[in-house]
């Protein structure tokens, strides 16, 4: 039985829930991104034509990374812990300087920027709501 279905217990409070929420919608495009990369990597789209072994060498190291870290990333969000935000972190900055800092190899991207940068923002807005919840908390005990 959950700690949350027993009478008495503490049940999350709405900000919690929702950043629960937060985590698990992030953690879907997570997995979609990582599945994205994989399929361009073994062929299955655009025809082939980002298949690996016809990658250049630059594509090559970012794409197998983020093959990997998107997935990774997705799981660690969908459960909530404390690693998944960071993987998140590690693949989006990836993602950053691929597009942001060296668009001539990587293509530009701004849509891709703006939701990284987003993202993260609601993020720490969300960590902020909590923290300052947890101090109103313990400061009425």
């Amino acid at each position: 039985m959950s700690e949350f279905t027993e009478p008495g217990a503490p049940r999350p409070s709405t900000a919690q829930t929702a950043f629960n929420v937060f985590h698990r919608i992030v953690a879907i495009f997570c997995l979609i991104a990582g599945l994205r990369y994989w399929a361009l990597l073994i062929g299955i789209a655009d025809e082939g034509a980002w298949r690996f072994d016809l990658l250049p060498v630059h594509w090559k190291i970012a794409a197998a990374s983020l093959a990997v870290l998107w997935p990774v990333a997705g799981i660690g969000l969908w459960m909530v812990v404390s690693w998944g935000p960071v993987v998140w972190l590690v693949a989006a900055i990836v993602e950053i300087i691929m597009h942001g800092v060296f668009p001539e190899l990587y293509g530009s991207n701004w849509m891709l920027l703006f939701a990284h940068f987003m993202i993260a923002v609601v993020y720490g807005v969300f960590r902020v709501l909590l923290y300052i919840a947890k101090r109103a908390e313990e400061q009425a005990e």
